[in-house]
């Protein structure tokens, strides 16, 4: 279906670029972006773009408004990515990374519900609540009632992006049935340079979930001990990182939701953590491993990470390959 952008012009040299989500990257990765270029709209002051997209998409999008177009090389898009903006036309956001401005949301017609993503009247409210370990920012969901545990404990990775916005889904779900009341933990992934370090199969930050956060979960919020109970999720390189996790210590990871998981990693290595499952011995790990169908750059890699899980026979699997479109926050919500 047609989908016209439209952004008043700052002068009459100005163009703007649209970025929407994994569509635009691809061919910023093919070296040639002159098909996200909003041009002028005679007669009116405004820039517009008109494309042709799939009547179910939902993405997440910003615009760069520029006199001069950018490099499609990666220092360049980088440039790109920390400026881009969102749609001052669209009120409706999602949230980014800490060095970057947020996205607006696209979200067309048939696009497929999300019937847990918002506050629902009446639904019993849990609570978030900010708190420290080891020197590292650490919010903490516990469902409506807290009392004594244990409770079913969730690790959600790049907890900064999820703790202003996970509690009404997991309350959601909660009243529904789909979960039962649970303790979620979110860690700070703390700045850009650290995120990348510590979600790139780094065994001391996984040392630290289980070693640290976990321990004082049991003690300040009556989170259960046992590994069955406890699940670690994440996206792109949390979905990395929380299949290397229950890889390291299975003994206290039990369930595994990768979503989008950066199985490619890394440039040196590729798929360095794939080989591993394939030469591991069983373990008592559940998986539930998804990626969106345009996810071009990890569609692939998904497929064969899941396929090596299946192969090794190593715990139950759970596959959605491909389920959601594309690599975006608006798209990464719990399933039922």
């Amino acid at each position: 279906m047609p989908c016209q952008f439209r952004l008043a012009a700052g002068s009459s040299d100005e163009r703007a670029v649209v970025l929407i989500n994994t569509v635009t990257d691809r061919d910023r990765h093919a070296g040639d972006i002159t098909g996200h270029v909003m041009t002028p709209l005679p007669g009116t002051g405004l820039l517009h773009l008109t494309y042709e997209l799939d009547a179910d998409l939902r993405a997440s999008y910003q615009i760069l408004p520029c006199t001069t177009l950018p490099g499609t090389d990666r220092d360049s898009w980088l440039k790109v990515m920390r400026t881009a903006l969102p749609d001052p036309r669209n009120p409706r956001t999602v949230p980014n990374s800490p060095d970057r401005h947020p996205a607006s949301l696209l979200e067309l017609p048939q696009a497929p519900p999300q019937p847990y993503r918002d506050a629902r009247p009446g639904v019993p409210r849990g609570r978030v609540t900010e708190a420290g370990v080891a020197g590292r920012r650490v919010w903490v969901y516990t469902p409506p009632e807290h009392r004594t545990g244990p409770y079913p404990v969730v690790v959600l990775l790049d907890g900064e992006v999820w703790a202003g916005r996970i509690g009404p889904t997991i309350d959601n779900l909660i009243a529904d049935g789909h979960l039962p009341p649970a303790v979620v933990l979110m860690p700070d992934s703390v700045d850009r340079s650290t995120r990348h370090r510590e979600l790139a199969c780094h065994e001391p930050f996984v040392r630290f979930l289980a070693g640290e956060l976990l321990p004082w979960a049991e003690r300040e919020w009556q989170a259960s001990a046992d590994p069955g109970l406890t699940v670690i999720a994440g996206q792109s390189f949390g979905g990395l990182t929380a299949s290397y996790a229950a890889f390291v210590a299975p003994e206290r990871f039990g369930n595994v939701l990768s979503q989008s998981g950066s199985y490619w990693w890394s440039e040196d290595d590729p798929e360095w953590l794939t080989r591993r499952y394939a030469r591991a011995p069983r373990l008592p790990v559940r998986f539930h491993v998804e990626v969106g169908a345009l996810e071009w750059m990890l569609l692939e890699e998904n497929r064969r990470f899941a396929e090596t899980l299946a192969e090794a026979a190593i715990g139950p699997l759970r596959r959605q390959l491909p389920r959601d479109p594309l690599h975006a926050r608006c798209w990464w919500t719990p399933s039922p």
